[in-house]
């Protein structure tokens, strides 16, 4: 489906200001409760795959229906708001992953029109040179450097080149 000139998409000064401060509070809101882990830490803390969150699960509906049962010693109150911490992160990563998808393929589809436009230019320049007109040589000698020339790579067909 092809896309071209996405006028609609185009973002005006008040929504990027309301874009970025919006972000701004995010990131205020969530700063004091986030963790920087370096890769030992990572290793370390992150092995709790999806057999163990059954575990976890499993104790915690264990001690929500049958208290008695559960151990004197865990602290059941940190136990449940770390469970509902790690729930609500969770579902707000979620919901802003697919902001981020979303956000990449529209930038995708502008990095396409952006080429698909500096193809156009390009061809222009080309045809303005062959025919003699004057300032065009430079400007297609700088362009054309970022074309192959051997015949052999993706840029043969530059619509499949654009980069993220």
């Amino acid at each position: 489906m092809p896309f071209l000139n996405f006028d609609s998409r185009h973002f005006s000064a008040a929504e990027k200001t309301a874009i970025q401060e919006a972000l701004a509070v995010l990131e205020t809101a969530l700063a004091p409760k986030l963790a920087n882990l370096n890769p030992q830490e990572r290793q370390q803390y992150g092995s709790v795959n999806e057999q163990n969150k059954l575990i976890i699960n499993k104790v915690k509906d264990y001690r929500e229906t049958q208290p008695n049962l559960s151990s004197p010693d865990v602290d059941w109150n940190e136990y449940l708001q770390d469970h509902d911490s790690r729930a609500f992160l969770q579902n707000q990563a979620e919901r802003l992953t697919e902001l981020v998808r979303g956000m990449e393929n529209a930038k995708i589809l502008h990095d396409w029109d952006n080429y698909q436009a500096a193809l156009v230019d390009y061809n222009y320049t080309q045809y303005k040179n062959n025919s003699g007109a004057t300032g065009y040589a430079t400007k297609e000698t700088e362009l054309k450097q970022f074309f192959n020339r051997t015949g052999t790579t993706k840029t043969d067909n530059p619509t499949n080149d654009v980069q993220e």
